[in-house]
């Protein structure tokens, strides 16, 4: 079960934030509790009652005056809110600071080696070797990867998909055996991609799922050559308008490419590629980069646009769907009236005009402009509804977006249309402000696809509907547990959460392409169904050429039972990997959020998964299972034991969780307090822990550490820019010599800056000597109190003081640090990794990782491998001796 409903914090920052999906959460994750049931059934139960308790605390409006309005109760939602408070608190990040960062990254000397990807192979969610009870296994998504954002095909069977924090990707024989190819662009993050009339690929950067787990982008590029070529900076289009962005559409009508943006709607010719791109309209110019309100807490969410209409019969005749999902005054369509965009009031039909009722909207056209129809998100349904936010889903069977439009569905239509998603509190729809696609067939104007958290088909133009791809396959009649079968009698489904689209041939034949949270799947477009309208023929393209897992974390440890090692990591929406010596394939032993990992060196099946909030399951076998559990409940082999401000609710989304590094027996976890408990991976219960130091009311963890009992935690709070505070505390495992660090308010030059701290390394020889990471921006880019300067400090007196040794260190989020067997220093930070040999000042890159966040470095047992945990590109490897 989930950690109790909270409000969610308004957060003010140039990234645009809501919510990581909510799929595959773990049945068990209440403190010592085993289900009996299916998990899933059981899981979307939970979120049913949460959300239904999370009514009346949400605002549909944003208002100027208050910075904690447009709330959303779901946790998910403020987990994501907190990811990226990391990198904007206290302030306002200002446009371009990535960008000068990767400048900064890639002009440092480089260290010797290359890194090795040891994910790029299958990653199966359905492995029938780990169906225990906190595992998702035998839900019907097989082989699984990272989030995907965008999706395009052509008729030659060639497949573009673009990854939410792993760039873009290419497959010549209509899906499989992928090839990245957007590596040296500065931003990996994709927001759109679409093909043009004449076969050129145009790539929206900048993810605009408003989920504040993905990156703001670089601009709009455009690949002549897609069968062939990558993308380059020097394919950007235009300027650097829509530098630091997030692109939600490209669309193209009247010699023009159209891009709606987090900062308005632009528009560029798309045949010259050169001059800057126009600005079409933003609701509310004021709070845009340079206005006068641009440093206003609620300028990023003041210019939010979705999509553009284009009159096939007449290009010059253009709507815009405008609007912040949670709501907000401008929210609505616009048209073009006497040379000025004007707010559509009347005429349009059932589709709605008023703003309480427009939030992220998507259109899609026929191909012979005899239809457009559209999706549209409720900010008032947001707020009131405990059971959808979707409004509804629209054509225009004049072929016109000016209507009239006529409603083809709803979510009680979709939810009797054989979904998953029946429960009160959480059907179809129910994150439909971060879950859209909509595509139609070209060969029938009635033929159509719509995506939210499942896959729906009508090929009535709307009359009739089927789920072809369910939420996850539990609680069908179909279902079971029996490792002899895939997803007992099911046929496989698609990962839920859907993003993108796009219909192409592969020798002579039509398919449907989908990205969601668990990558790329297809069917044929006039595929099968069974009795219930469920797909007979979806197939995974995630066969491991694809690596775009999004982790957390990463364990290592030795693998008794093969030799060398087994890896583990915590995932965004894909649970917990393990991947053994022996492996071929990846399973998955742990469903949900996976985020932070402990893997004990000496046996690699000794694993601690945290879920979200401190809810922490544990296992001593790796959690094999063959799901027997299930009629015998004393069969399972993950336990529940949740530290007690996981029941609370005060601890963050992805909360600290440590082992101490001369004692492997003893764990530290961070929540408002400092758990301590002290039997290793023979936890059984939460009442185990022992809170040994209280970091104050309104204040939550962000980092612990601990070695030969010696524990530094370091808390913020408030933790977003609304007076955001941060502070260190330092103390025993056993209780004693607990102290706060005095650290200036100010975050003077030289001193830790009032900023994120995200990360503790401490001295393997010397407990005293610990070294710390400092996410965010310097002040240069942050208009914030105190954001200071520098990324990394050391401390050679147990925290006492600290000394700022960034030196040449790029000005980027740092998010992890590890201290090398020979004394050297490795940072991971938003755009890769950096070293500092020892005895040395100066900063080096280490190999050359593309521009993807790297939130967790671990070293092997051994300590002569690094581990890359990427939020993005899987885990990476680098022999510790080639840093040198």
């Amino acid at each position: 079960m989930s950690a109790p409903t909270r409000r969610r914090r308004w957060l003010t920052t140039c990234a645009i934030t809501a919510t990581a999906g909510l799929v595959a959460i773990p049945a068990s994750a209440a403190p010592g509790t085993h289900g009996s049931s299916p998990f899933g059934a059981r899981t979307l139960a939970q979120l049913a009652a949460e959300r239904a308790q999370s009514v009346g605390a949400m605002s549909p409006k944003v208002k100027e005056d208050d910075g904690d309005d447009g709330n959303e109760a779901d946790e998910i939602a403020e987990g994501a809110d907190q990811y990226a408070e990391a990198r904007t608190s206290p302030g306002i990040v200002a446009p371009g600071a990535y960008g000068a960062a990767w400048s900064s990254l890639t002009k440092l000397p480089s260290t010797g080696g290359s890194w090795r990807n040891v994910t790029d192979l299958p990653y199966n969610s359905d492995d029938p070797r780990y169906r225990d009870i906190d595992s998702n296994s035998s839900g019907g998504s097989g082989n699984v990867t990272g989030r995907m954002a965008a999706m395009a095909a052509d008729n030659d069977g060639y497949v573009y998909a673009g990854s939410a924090g792993g760039g873009v990707w290419r497959s010549r024989g209509g899906g499989g055996h992928w090839k990245p190819i957007s590596d040296r662009l500065p931003a990996q993050s994709t927001g759109a991609l679409a093909l043009d009339g004449g076969g050129r690929l145009w790539l929206g950067t900048g993810e605009a799922t408003t989920n504040a787990d993905a990156y703001l982008g670089s601009g709009v590029y455009v690949l002549s050559d897609p069968h062939h070529g990558t993308f380059s900076t020097r394919s950007r289009v235009g300027g650097k308008e829509l530098e630091s962005t997030t692109v939600h559409q490209l669309r193209f009508g009247g010699g023009k490419v159209w891009a709606a943006t987090n900062e308005g709607v632009w528009s560029h010719s798309a045949k010259k590629l050169g001059g800057a791109w126009k600005l079409e309209y933003a609701p509310n110019p004021d709070y845009l980069p340079g206005g006068s309100k641009a440093d206003d807490p609620s300028a990023p969410y003041k210019n939010i646009t979705n999509d553009i209409a284009i009159d096939p019969k007449h290009p010059s005749k253009v709507v815009l769907a405008v609007g912040w999902r949670s709501g907000d005054d401008y929210n609505g369509f616009y048209t073009r009236a006497n040379g000025t965009w004007t707010r559509i009031s009347s005429g349009f039909g059932d589709l709605p005009t008023d703003a309480d009722d427009v939030g992220s909207v998507t259109f899609a056209r026929s191909a012979d402009g005899s239809r457009y129809y559209a999706i549209d998100q409720s900010p008032e349904q947001l707020n009131t509804n405990p059971d959808s936010g979707l409004k509804g889903i629209y054509v225009s069977k004049s072929g016109s977006p000016s209507g009239p439009w006529t409603k083809i569905a709803d979510y009680q239509g979709l939810a009797a249309a054989g979904s998953a998603l029946t429960s009160p509190g959480y059907m179809p729809g129910v994150q439909a402000w971060y879950n859209q696609f909509l595509t139609v067939d070209p060969a029938d104007p009635e033929h159509v696809y719509a995506g939210l958290e499942e896959v729906y088909e009508t090929k009535d133009g709307g009359s009739s509907w089927s789920t072809v791809g369910p939420y996850w396959n539990f609680g069908f009649s179909c279902w079971s547990i029996d490792p002899a079968k895939q997803t007992g009698d099911c046929n496989p489904t698609t990962h839920s959460d859907q993003h993108g689209v796009a219909i192409g041939r592969y020798h002579g034949k039509s398919f449907v392409y989908v990205g969601n949270d668990g990558g790329v799947y297809k069917r044929p477009v006039n595929g099968s169904q069974d009795s219930s309208g469920h797909a007979t023929d979806w197939t995974s393209l995630n066969d491991g050429t694809i690596d775009t897992l999004q982790y957390y974390s990463v364990g290592v440890g030795k693998d008794l039972d093969h030799g060398g090692v087994s890896v583990t990591g915590g995932l965004q929406d894909n649970g917990q990997s393990v991947l053994r010596s022996n492996d071929k394939v990846m399973g998955s032993n742990f469903g949900g959020d996976g985020g932070a990992t402990l893997t004990d060196p000496a046996n690699g099946c000794n694993i601690a998964e945290e879920y979200v909030y401190l809810a922490v399951q544990v296992t001593q076998n790796c959690a094999v299972n063959d799901g027997s559990w299930i009629t015998d409940p004393s069969k399972a082999t993950s336990y529940g034991v949740a530290p007690a401000d996981n029941a609370t609710g005060e601890a963050r989304f992805i909360a600290p969780l440590a082992a101490d590094a001369k004692n492997s027996s003893t764990w530290i976890a961070g929540g408002r307090h400092v758990w301590v408990q002290t039997h290793g991976y023979a936890i059984r219960s939460g009442d185990e822990w022992k809170s040994v130091y209280d970091l104050g009311e309104g204040h939550t963890a962000t980092a612990v550490a601990a070695s030969g009992g010696k524990v530094y935690a370091a808390w913020c709070g408030p933790c977003n820019n609304q007076g955001f505070a941060r502070g260190i505390a330092v103390g025993n495992a056993d209780g004693t010599g607990w102290h706060d660090i005095a650290l200036p308010a100010t975050g003077a030059d030289g001193t830790v800056p009032n900023r994120y701290l995200s990360g503790f390394a401490v001295d393997p020889k010397n407990a005293d000597h610990v070294y710390l990471t400092v996410n965010g921006f310097s002040r240069q880019w942050t208009e914030g109190p105190g954001a200071g300067v520098g990324h990394v400090f050391e401390s050679k007196d147990g925290g006492t003081t600290w000394k700022d040794i960034s030196k040449n260190f790029p000005d980027v989020p740092a998010d992890s640090a590890v201290v090398t067997p020979n004394g050297g220093l490795a940072v991971g930070t938003d755009l890769g990794v950096v070293y500092r040999a020892p005895g040395r000042s100066s900063w080096q890159r280490v190999g050359s990782l593309p521009a993807v966040a790297v939130l967790q470095v671990k070293l092997s047992p051994d300590g002569r491998t690094l581990y890359a945990a990427t939020h993005g590109r899987g885990i990476y490897t680098i022999q510790v001796r080639d840093c040198d």
